[in-house]
C-alpha cells in the first residue's frame, strides 16, 4: 500500500472472515519523529516493613528516525455483514462452517440443504458523513396540478451536457444534412479567433474534399488541433453517422455514402484482438494493453483521482489550439497529432489497442483489399450490416487480421506456442472475443509502445456531442 500513493490502507477487524468489510485510512504527509521510550524501574531497599516506598523510575528516549507519511482512520466503520441465519425463534446460527469450503469436500457438502444466504455485492463507497441538502417541497398556488410524468420531468444528470451542436444521422434516415446548424456555426466563430485556427479549418476542409468520410482519430493523425477545438470544428464541417456501415464516422455535408458504391472503402470495421487459451495465449500474454478493466475496480480503497483540466471557451480563444502553450516538447505543427497506427492497419504491426475501428481503405494489406473489392462494379444494394460489400465481408476480414496478429505474437513470443498445434491449412476457427476497454495504457510489456492515445469512438464520441 505504501508503494502506491493512490491506495488507502485497509484494516480488517476479522482478518480470517472473508465477509469482513474493512475500514480505510487516508495517507497524509507529515514531519514527525519515531521515538523509542524505555521505562526502567528499580525498587529501593525497604527498611521499615510498614512503610511504602515508591520504586525509582527512569525514562530513556532514543530517536530512531523521521516519519514522512502517516495513515489516519478518519471514516466510520461501514456495515459488517455476518454469515448468520435467524431461526423462527429469533436464534442466530452461524453459517461459516456451511458456506466456507476450507478443504476439498465431497459431493455431500454441495448437496446439503441450507438456508438462503446472499452476501451483499458491494458496500457503501463513502465512509464519511455527507449532507444531502434535500430541496424543500415547493409550495404551489391553489388549483395547481402536477403534470403527468414524462421523460422531461425525470431527474437526470447533475448538469446539462454542453452541446456541441452536431447533427446525428441514422442509416434509415431518408435525408442527409447539407449544412451545419446555426449554433454550430456560431460556436466555431466564437472560438476561431487566430490565424492558426483558420489554417486548421482549411486543412480539415481539404481532408473532406479528398475523402468525404473520416474517423475522428484519422483526423487527429493528419492535422494538429487541440481536442477541444476539434469538438467544435467537426460539427461545423460534417455530420455524424450513428448506425450502419459508416457508424462512428464523420461525413461531409451533402455527401450520402448510401447512394455511392465507391463509398464502400470508407466503411468501418470493428476489430477486436482475439485471445484465450484455445489460441495459445491469454490476454496478459499479448504485448497490446487494453484500456481499462472492470477487474481493477478499486473503489473505495483508492483516493480520488485528480480531475483533468477543463478547457473553457476563453482558453480556446487565447490560442489554445495548434499554437498551444509555450514550453512543450513537441513542435507546434505536431503537438496534438496522433500516430498513424491509431487508424491504419499494416501487416507485421500490432494495433495499439485491443479494440480498433478501422475504415476499410485504411487496411493497408493487399490480401485484405482483395476481400473488400471482390464485388467491384456489381454492387446492387447498400445494407445496414455490410454496406456495399458482400455479405460476411467483415467476418472474413476479422479472420484474416486475427491470423496475421497471431503470427506476429508467435514470432515475438515463440514460447507461448511451444505446446500448441496449428491446423493443417492455417485456417483456424477463432472465436469473437473482445478485449475492449480495460485498464489504462500503462505498464507496456517489452519494447512495444502504443500510440499517444486512442478513444473508443462509438462509446465516447456520441457523449461529447449530445
Amino acid at each position: 500500500i505504501y508503494a502506491d500513493p493512490a491506495k488507502r490502507l485497509e484494516l480488517y477487524f476479522r482478518p480470517k472472515d472473508p465477509y469482513c468489510h474493512p475500514v480505510c485510512a487516508n495517507r497524509f504527509p507529515t514531519s514527525t519523529m519515531l521515538l523509542r521510550v524505555t521505562r526502567r524501574s528499580r525498587k529501593k531497599q525497604q527498611l521499615d516493613p510498614e512503610e511504602q516506598i515508591q520504586p525509582e523510575v527512569q525514562f530513556e528516549m532514543e530517536i530512531l528516525g523521521i516519519v514522512t507519511t502517516v495513515y489516519k482512520f478518519q471514516g466510520m466503520s461501514d456495515f459488517q455483514y455476518l454469515a448468520m441465519h435467524s431461526g423462527p425463534d429469533g436464534k442466530q446460527t452461524s453459517m461459516y462452517d456451511k458456506v466456507l469450503m476450507l478443504k476439498p469436500e465431497k459431493e455431500e457438502f454441495f448437496n446439503k440443504d441450507l438456508p438462503l444466504y446472499i452476501p451483499p455485492p458491494i458496500f457503501s463507497r463513502l465512509d464519511t458523513p455527507v449532507d444531502y441538502f434535500y430541496r424543500p417541497d415547493i409550495q404551489h398556488r391553489s388549483g395547481y396540478n402536477n403534470p403527468q410524468v414524462s421523460g422531461e420531468n425525470l431527474i437526470g444528470l447533475s448538469r446539462a451536457r454542453r452541446p456541441h451542436n452536431a447533427i446525428f444521422v441514422n442509416f434509415d434516415d431518408e435525408e442527409i444534412p447539407t449544412k451545419p446548424l446555426d449554433a454550430a456555426v456560431q460556436n466555431w466563430k466564437k472560438v476561431c479567433t487566430n490565424p492558426v485556427d483558420k489554417k486548421v479549418e482549411e486543412e480539415l476542409r481539404k481532408l473532406f474534399e479528398v475523402r468525404p468520410v473520416w474517423s475522428r482519430n484519422a483526423v487527429k493523425a493528419n492535422i494538429s488541433v487541440h481536442p477541444d477545438k476539434l469538438k467544435v470544428l467537426l460539427p461545423y464541417l460534417a455530420y455524424y453517422m450513428l448506425t450502419g456501415p459508416w457508424r462512428s464516422l464523420w461525413v461531409r455535408f451533402g455527401y450520402d455514402p448510401r447512394k455511392h458504391p465507391e463509398a464502400k472503402i470508407y466503411q468501418v470495421l470493428d476489430f477486436r484482438i482475439r485471445c484465450g487459451m484455445k489460441y495459445g495465449y491469454a490476454a496478459t500474454d499479448m504485448p497490446v494493453k487494453a484500456k481499462r478493466s472492470t477487474y481493477n475496480y478499486s473503489l473505495p480503497i483508492t483516493v480520488k483521482k485528480q480531475g483533468s483540466h477543463t478547457v473553457s471557451v476563453h482558453d480556446l480563444k487565447q490560442g489554445l489550439g495548434s499554437a498551444g502553450t509555450s514550453g512543450a516538447k513537441k513542435p507546434p505543427s505536431s503537438r496534438y497529432k496522433l500516430k498513424e497506427s491509431v487508424y491504419i492497419f499494416r501487416e507485421g504491426a500490432l494495433p495499439p489497442y485491443r479494440q480498433m475501428f478501422y475504415q476499410l481503405c485504411d487496411l493497408n494489406v493487399e490480401s485484405l483489399q482483395k476481400i473488400i473489392h471482390r464485388n467491384d462494379g456489381t454492387e446492387s444494394e447498400c445494407t445496414e450490416r455490410d454496406g456495399w460489400c458482400l455479405a460476411k465481408t467483415s467476418d472474413d476480414l476479422r479472420d484474416s487480421m486475427s491470423l496475421m496478429i497471431k503470427q506476429i505474437i508467435r514470432s515475438t513470443r515463440p514460447a507461448l506456442f511451444s505446446n500448441t498445434t496449428s491446423s493443417e491449412d492455417g485456417k483456424e476457427q477463432l472465436a469473437y472475443e473482445s478485449g475492449e476497454d480495460e485498464d489504462d495504457e500503462e505498464e507496456e510489456e517489452e519494447d512495444f509502445k502504443p500510440s499517444d492515445g486512442s478513444e473508443n469512438e462509438m462509446e465516447t464520441e456520441i457523449l461529447d456531442y449530445v
